[in-house]
C-alpha cells in the first residue's frame, strides 16, 4: 500500500521535530499504522531553510494554498499558529476534503466550535492530541481512555513557563520580575510572555479539555482567567509555611447544587491556586506539564510529561497521523467524534460566570500592628457568612508612615472554607475600606484536589 501523503504548514521547532521523529521511527511507525506515512510538500516562507531542513524528496513551497490544492495531500499538518491564517487555511483544508492535524490550541478554543462542524459536515478528521500538554496524551485519554467516566473535574499545569517561574520563585526567593527574566534567559518564556504570564496559553488548553470532558462547545469567551505577575516571593513563602505549594491550574469541573445534588454548570477557570503538599501535582517543577482527571468510576488520574518542546510536541502530532491513517478510509460515523460526544448529544450546561463559583482562599492582609485589626476582620467575614479554617499573623518586612511618625505593620494571613466568589468579592471590598488595612488584599483561591 503507498504511504499515505502529508502537506505540512509551518517548518517552525515543531515541523523540523515532526520531521527528525518520523525519520527516526519510520519503520516503527509504519509497523503501527499499517501504512507509510510521508511528508512530501512543506509550505513556508523561508524556503531556503525549510528545504535545508526537509531534504531532498521533499517539494517546498512558499505557498500553503498550493499545499491545500494538491489532490495528492491526504492530510495536512497546520504548525503556523495563531487565530488569522491560520483559521482560512483549516478551513480551506477541510472544504477541500483533507484531514487536518494541528497543534493550534489558540485557534481550536476560539473557532472550534466552527472548525468542528465543518469537518463533520465533511466527513474528515481534525485531530488535535499536540494542541494541549505537548507530549502528554490527555485529548487521548479524556476522548477514549476515559469514555466510560463522568468526568467530574480537571486541574492542570498546562502551561510550562508559569510553572518554571513558580518554582524559581519558590527554590530561590526570586521575585516575579527576575524569575521572568531567567524563564527569557532560558527560552523557557518568549520575548513577548503575555499569553503566558497572564494565563491566556493555559486557558485556551482548559477550554478545550472542559469541552471534551463535559460534551459542551469551546468557549473560550467565557473562561475567567487571571495570571501570575501579581504573585510575590512572601505569598509562595507564606504558603509554604502553611503545608501549599501556589501553582497557577487550569481547571473545568462540574458544579452540584449543595442542596438538590443538580448540576449547575460548568466552571472553567485559570488562576494561581494553593495546591497542598502532599498531592503529587504540587510537586511537579520547572517546564514539566501535568494533568489530574476525576472520573466518577476511576477515581483520580494524573498524566505528566513535557508539555511543549520540538520532539515532545512532535511525538504528539505524529501520534494524531497515525490515527488518521488507521481511519484514513473508515465510515465516518464510525471515527472518535472530535469532542468525544455525537455532534446532536452535545450537552447545553452554562459556563459559569466566576462569581457563582465555590472554592476557598487564602487570603493576605498588611494591617496595621494596631489593637483590634484582627478583630474587625474576621468581624466583617463572620458577618459574610465566611467560615475560617486558619489565621497566621508574621510581622511584615517594612514600616508605613502616618503624618510624622511610624506604623508598625503585620501580614494576616487567612485560609477560608469554601464561599461563593462574590461573597468574597464584596466581603474584600468591605475589608480593603478599613483604615487599619495599609495595601491591597492578596487573594489566591486554594484547591484541596481531594
Amino acid at each position: 500500500m503507498n504511504a499515505i501523503q502529508v502537506g505540512l504548514l509551518g517548518m517552525g521547532t515543531v515541523g523540523s521535530g515532526t520531521f527528525a521523529v518520523l525519520r527516526r521511527n519510520q519503520a516503527e511507525i509504519m509497523r503501527r499504522a499499517g501504512r507509510g506515512i510521508a511528508i512530501t510538500m512543506v509550505a513556508d516562507l523561508d524556503t531556503v531553510r525549510a528545504q535545508a531542513l526537509a531534504g531532498d524528496g521533499v517539494q517546498v513551497v512558499a505557498d500553503a494554498r498550493a499545499v491545500i490544492a494538491n489532490p495528492q495531500i491526504d492530510i495536512v499538518v497546520e504548525l503556523i499558529g495563531g487565530y488569522g491564517i491560520a483559521r482560512q487555511l483549516v478551513m480551506e483544508a477541510i472544504a477541500a476534503g483533507k484531514h487536518v492535524v494541528t497543534a493550534n490550541k489558540a485557534l481550536l478554543a476560539v473557532h472550534g466550535t466552527e472548525i468542528f462542524a465543518a469537518a463533520h459536515a465533511r466527513g474528515v478528521m481534525v485531530a488535535f492530541e499536540a494542541a494541549v500538554a505537548g507530549g502528554i496524551p490527555i485529548i487521548k485519554a479524556l476522548r477514549e481512555g476515559l469514555s466510560a467516566n463522568s468526568i467530574q473535574w480537571i486541574a492542570g499545569i498546562i502551561n510550562g513557563t508559569t510553572n518554571f517561574i513558580l518554582s524559581e520563585m519558590r527554590d530561590k526567593g526570586l521575585d516575579f520580575a527576575v524569575a521572568l527574566k531567567e524563564a527569557q534567559r532560558l527560552g523557557y518564556a518568549e520575548a513577548d510572555p503575555t499569553f503566558d504570564i497572564q494565563g491566556v496559553d493555559a486557558a485556551h488548553k482548559a477550554t478545550i479539555m472542559s469541552a471534551i470532558a463535559f460534551g459542551i462547545p469551546v468557549q473560550f469567551d467565557k473562561a475567567y482567567v487571571e495570571g501570575i505577575a501579581a504573585l510575590s516571593a512572601q505569598d509562595i513563602r507564606y504558603a509554604e509555611q502553611l503545608g501549599y505549594r501556589i501553582k497557577l491550574l487550569g481547571i473545568t469541573k462540574r458544579s452540584f447544587d449543595a442542596q438538590t445534588g443538580v448540576v449547575r454548570g460548568i466552571e472553567l477557570r485559570v488562576h494561581p491556586s494553593l495546591v497542598p503538599m502532599k498531592r503529587l501535582i504540587a510537586s511537579v517543577e520547572g517546564a514539566m506539564n501535568a494533568v489530574m482527571v476525576h472520573g466518577d468510576a476511576v477515581g483520580t488520574t494524573l498524566y505528566y510529561g513535557k508539555g511543549a518542546g520540538s520532539e515532545p510536541t512532535a511525538s504528539a502530532v505524529i501520534a494524531d497521523l497515525v490515527d488518521v491513517t488507521r481511519l484514513h478510509t473508515a465510515d465516518a460515523a464510525q471515527r472518535v467524534p472530535h469532542l468525544a460526544f455525537h455532534p446532536d448529544a452535545m450537552s447545553d450546561l452554562r459556563v459559569l460566570p466566576m462569581g457563582e463559583v465555590v472554592t476557598s482562599y487564602y487570603l493576605r492582609l498588611r494591617v496595621a500592628d494596631q489593637a483590634g485589626v484582627l478583630a474587625r476582620v474576621t468581624g466583617i467575614l463572620a458577618d459574610a457568612g465566611i467560615s475560617i479554617d486558619a489565621v497566621l499573623q508574621r510581622e511584615a518586612d517594612e514600616v508605613g508612615f502616618a503624618g510624622e511618625g511610624q506604623i508598625a505593620q503585620t501580614d494576616l494571613i487567612i485560609l477560608t472554607h469554601d464561599t461563593r466568589e462574590a461573597t468574597m468579592d464584596a466581603a474584600i471590598a468591605q475589608m480593603q475600606a478599613l483604615p487599619s488595612v495599609l495595601q491591597a488584599i492578596t487573594r489566591i483561591r486554594k484547591e484541596e484536589l481531594a
